[in-house]
C-alpha cells in the first residue's frame, strides 16, 4: 500500500482559543440580555403596574417569579467571566472591558455591543489566522 502524504491544515491555537472565547461570549451575551429584559418586565409589573397586588405586609408579590432575579445575577457572573476571557484573549484596552462588563446591566445594551464586539473580534481573528496560520 502507498500511503500519500495529506497536506494537514495546522490551526494557531490562539485562533481556535479566540473563537471559541468569541462563540461562549456571545452565547452569554444574548442569555445575559434576555434576562435581563424578563426582570425589567417583572419590575415594571411589580411595582408600576401592581399586577399581582401586595401581601399582608405591603409587600409586593412576584410577577413572572422571583427566581428570575437570582437567575440574572448568577449568569451575570458567568457572563463576567466569560467577557474577561475575550477581553484577555482580544488585549482590548481596559475600557472596553467596562463596557462589556455594564452591558450585562444595561437593558438591551448587551444585544448591541455583542453585534459590534462580536464582528471586531471575528475580525482580528481572521487577520491573524490569515497572517499566522
Amino acid at each position: 500500500m502507498t500511503e500519500t502524504p495529506t497536506a494537514t491544515t495546522t490551526v494557531d491555537p490562539w485562533v481556535r482559543k479566540a473563537a471559541g472565547a468569541t462563540k461562549r461570549y456571545r452565547v452569554l451575551a444574548w442569555i445575559t440580555g434576555t434576562m435581563l429584559l424578563l426582570l425589567c418586565v417583572e419590575l415594571v409589573l411589580k411595582y408600576v403596574f401592581h399586577a399581582s397586588g401586595v401581601d399582608a405586609s405591603g409587600t409586593p408579590n412576584p410577577v413572572i417569579g422571583s427566581w428570575i432575579a437570582y437567575a440574572h445575577g448568577w449568569i451575570y457572573v458567568v457572563y463576567l467571566v466569560t467577557v474577561f476571557d475575550l477581553w484577555s484573549k482580544m488585549r482590548w484596552r481596559l475600557g472596553r472591558l467596562a463596557t462589556m462588563a455594564a452591558a450585562g446591566v444595561v437593558p438591551v445594551m448587551s444585544f448591541i455591543l455583542e453585534r459590534k464586539v462580536h464582528a471586531q473580534a471575528l475580525a482580528r481573528i481572521g487577520a491573524a489566522g490569515g497572517a499566522r496560520g
